[in-house]
């Protein structure tokens, strides 16, 4: 029997929302008795509310204590955001159901939990709705809605979170994070051990919306250390062009600037070590193409504690101060890259490759009053 799946995600707000959803949707072609529809959450509001998702871009690319603000005071009364979202969606969200009668509901977003079960519940619609987190320590009260049938977590840490917020430990689902087959290896081990000596393949790059200080990390690599650099701008275009213009004529082929890319597991896969800010969804995908992490950066609030959350687990290795980078750099590869080559041990057995599979497989059975007895299980 045919199972719908109405997805609500977001195309504006970074990119980690949209490549979650692509994660789950290109696992549903061996579900044959499975349609996805995917929707804009902020589409579904009047222009004030599309306006607010695109804006999420430039604020955070031109003003982190802005977006520190913005999401201190959101978190402090979720319910009035709840409503000032449900107002806005309500009529085309209702229409939205009447189309595609789905039979189950899945929010990757935090800003449409509570305003649609808001609605939900207003217009006695029993539709099974879930939750599935997108950030991995801090988050958003709006992710914790004790009305959700389940939430799904990406980590523990989220877990205790949601927790904290109220949410029964019987609701709470851990999962891992979902990431896009083609970030994996197709062999576990294609990942070479570092050896003394060996140019370095670095890659620099800061989430969807590029922002970070890009030049000054890679002018230290490319005067301390034998190697190249390939930096991803991201939609950023004055950043792609000052880059461009610093550096190539300095450096010439040590260095490739790029915009955004559809293709940045080709150059996560090729690359010895990746730079970034603490953004889940890029952390994951290196992580998933088995790339030492450097991360040199995080958004206040969503992203505050994944740094730390990287280090303990020997995913990776902060280092926030560009002058820091030599010293970073020269411990990991010292002792035959002893330290780099733990950081790639690590992350093999850290992934969690069907996460995605998973938390399809799990969705799925919801509402079937024996999916406690399947093999489909989360933690």
């Amino acid at each position: 029997m045919e199972k719908k799946l109405l997805i609500i995600s977001s195309d504006h707000t970074g990119h980690g929302h949209k490549s979650i959803t692509e994660s789950l949707c290109e696992r549903v072609k061996t579900h044959n008795e499975v349609k996805i529809h995917v929707v804009d959450g902020f589409s579904l509001g009047k222009q004030l509310l599309i306006n607010i998702g695109k804006s999420y871009g430039p604020i955070t690319r031109n003003s982190e204590n802005l977006w520190k603000m913005i999401w201190k005071l959101s978190a402090l009364k979720p319910s009035l955001v709840d409503n000032f979202i449900e107002a806005l969606i309500r009529e085309n969200f209702l229409k939205l159901l009447a189309e595609v009668k789905p039979d189950l509901i899945l929010s990757v977003h935090p800003n449409f939990n509570g305003s649609i079960l808001n609605i939900l519940e207003k217009q006695n619609i029993n539709i099974p709705f879930i939750t599935l987190i997108a950030d991995l320590v801090n988050i958003y009260p709006l992710w914790a809605d004790t009305r959700a049938n389940y939430i799904i977590s990406p980590t523990f840490e989220a877990q205790n979170k949601c927790i904290e917020f109220g949410i029964p430990d019987e609701k709470i689902k851990v999962s891992g994070f979902p990431v896009r087959s083609r970030f994996f290896l197709k062999n576990h081990n294609q990942r070479k051990f570092y050896k003394n000596g060996q140019s370095l393949k670095c890659l620099i790059m800061s989430g969807g919306e590029g922002v970070g200080n890009m030049k000054k990390i890679a002018e230290n690599l490319l005067k301390d250390f034998d190697c190249t650099v390939k930096i991803v701008a991201g939609k950023n275009d004055k950043l792609k062009m000052k880059l461009e213009k610093s550096l190539k004529a300095k450096y010439g082929d040590r260095v490739e600037i790029y915009g955004f890319t559809q293709n940045i597991q080709d150059l996560m896969l090729t690359s010895d070590i990746a730079f970034t800010r603490g953004s889940p969804n890029v952390m994951f995908e290196a992580i998933a193409s088995n790339t030492p992490l450097i991360i040199t950066g995080a958004l206040p609030g969503q992203e505050e504690d994944n740094p730390t959350f990287a280090e303990k687990l020997n995913l990776g290795v902060v280092c926030k101060n560009p002058k820091e980078i030599t010293q970073t750099i020269n411990k990991l590869i010292e002792n035959d890259g002893e330290y780099l080559n733990k950081i790639i041990y690590c992350q093999r057995k850290f992934i969690n490759a069907n996460a995605a599979e998973d938390i399809l497989q799990f969705i799925l059975n919801v509402g079937d009053p024996n999916y406690e007895e399947t093999k489909v299980k989360l933690s």
